[in-house]
């Protein structure tokens, strides 16, 4: 069963710009296809981006244009860099690893916009 930490998170102003990590252990990296989530306070956890084993990648309409999601299969290492951030992107952020129907989530962390 894959480990995932994620870290990165903390207070930004609007318009700027953070990046997430989320590091996995405990298995292959590789083959799992990875993605973040976010939940707001009494919000429904949601999509942001995910991204294949194979590099495809997909986004939530709030992400597109903002957000970037990429993997270092050598570093066991996905990232989500979030550029022009609004206090709507105000949320915990999860990792999340699935294979094979299974999902492993992280604790999550923190990210707050404001000024």
């Amino acid at each position: 069963q894959v480990k995932l930490v994620e870290s990165g998170g903390g207070l930004v102003q609007p318009g700027g710009s953070l990046r997430l990590s989320c590091a996995a252990s405990g298995s292959i990296f590789t083959i799992y296809t990875m993605a973040w989530y976010r939940q707001a306070p009494r919000k429904q956890r949601e999509l942001v981006a995910l991204i294949t084993t194979g590099g495809i990648t997909n986004y939530a309409d709030s992400a597109k244009g903002r957000f970037t999601i990429s993997r270092d299969n050598a570093k066991n290492t996905v990232y989500l860099q979030m550029n022009s951030l609004e206090p709507e992107d105000t949320a915990v952020y999860y990792c999340k690893a699935r294979y094979n129907m299974v999902d492993n989530w992280g604790k999550g962390t923190l990210v707050t916009v404001s000024s």
